[in-house]
Parts: C-alpha cells; sequence; structure tokens
C-alpha cells in the first residue's frame, strides 16, 4: 500500500495541475491569451454612438473574428466616440471602403463591430481610419421612436 506522505503528494498535484488547467481554459475562453502585439496592426473608427460597446469587443468580417476593441476614447470638437481597434496581420487585404458597423449578438447580447468589405482594390494599412460607419442601435431609441410614432397617430384621428 501508499504511504500516506506519497497520496498526500499525488492529490496535491493534482490539484495543482486542475488549477493550472483551469486558468489556462479561462484564458482562452475570455480571450486574454489572443494576439500578440507583434502580429496586429492598428485601425480607427468614428462613431455617433457606440451603444454598449466595450473595450475589448470582438471586430468581425463576414462573422469571423478577426481582431478586437482596444481603446474607447471621446473626441469633444467633433462630439464622437474614437474606436481603436487591434486587426491580426493575417487579415491585412481590408478595402479601404470598408463600412464599419456596431452590431448586436442576439436581441439582448453583447455589442462588438463587425466590417462590411467594400470593393476597393486598395487595403487599409497600420493606423489607418475606416471613415464609413454606422452607430449602434440602441433599442430604448427604437422603442421610443414607435411609442411616439403610434401616439401621433392616435392624436391624429
Amino acid at each position: 500500500m501508499m504511504s500516506i506522505k506519497k497520496i498526500e503528494l499525488l492529490v496535491g498535484l493534482f490539484v495543482i495541475f486542475g488549477i493550472i488547467a483551469l486558468f489556462f481554459l479561462a484564458m482562452q475562453v475570455s480571450g486574454l491569451s489572443g494576439m500578440s502585439a507583434t502580429n496586429t496592426y492598428h485601425l480607427s473608427a468614428h462613431f455617433d454612438n457606440i451603444g454598449g460597446l466595450k473595450v475589448r469587443s470582438p471586430i468581425t468580417m463576414s462573422g469571423v473574428k478577426i481582431g478586437r476593441v482596444t481603446k474607447i476614447t471621446y473626441n469633444q470638437d467633433t462630439y464622437e466616440a474614437i474606436v481603436a481597434m487591434k486587426i491580426e496581420k493575417k487579415y491585412n487585404k481590408i478595402p479601404d471602403d470598408t463600412f464599419a458597423k456596431i452590431v448586436t449578438a442576439g436581441l439582448l447580447g453583447e455589442q462588438f463591430i463587425s466590417l462590411d468589405p467594400g470593393g476597393s482594390e486598395t487595403f487599409y494599412h497600420n493606423n489607418a481610419q475606416i471613415t464609413v460607419t454606422q452607430s449602434a442601435l440602441v433599442l430604448e431609441d427604437i422603442v421610443g421612436q414607435f411609442l411616439f410614432s403610434k401616439a401621433q397617430e392616435g392624436a391624429g384621428q
């Protein structure tokens, strides 16, 4: 039979390996282990309203995650939000007439940036700015507009 010290050592090693495995699983799920700074380039875009977009929100193109939001700032001169993005270098053929829009995953899910490629033969380079954007649709604003239009219809009768 194994001695108690050997059993305690094996249980301890098992627990340590379990904690390490959980740590790596958490890193994969959260996306923290994703892109290194050397394998990326930077783009930015200006939006009138970013809704619930957050730093580290995904950037997708045709449904494929190609990057993440790295920084969100506010321009006091133009009254716009400036979103800085980090894109993986392997996705370096994004046409310079690409359309950036903030969309929601599902009805009440997290918001992310979706890039719809244009047809240009020239591509964005590091530190370029996406000029064609569509701001986030805020559910409360849409419901408010719907109710206001229904109230207007009722008042006109």
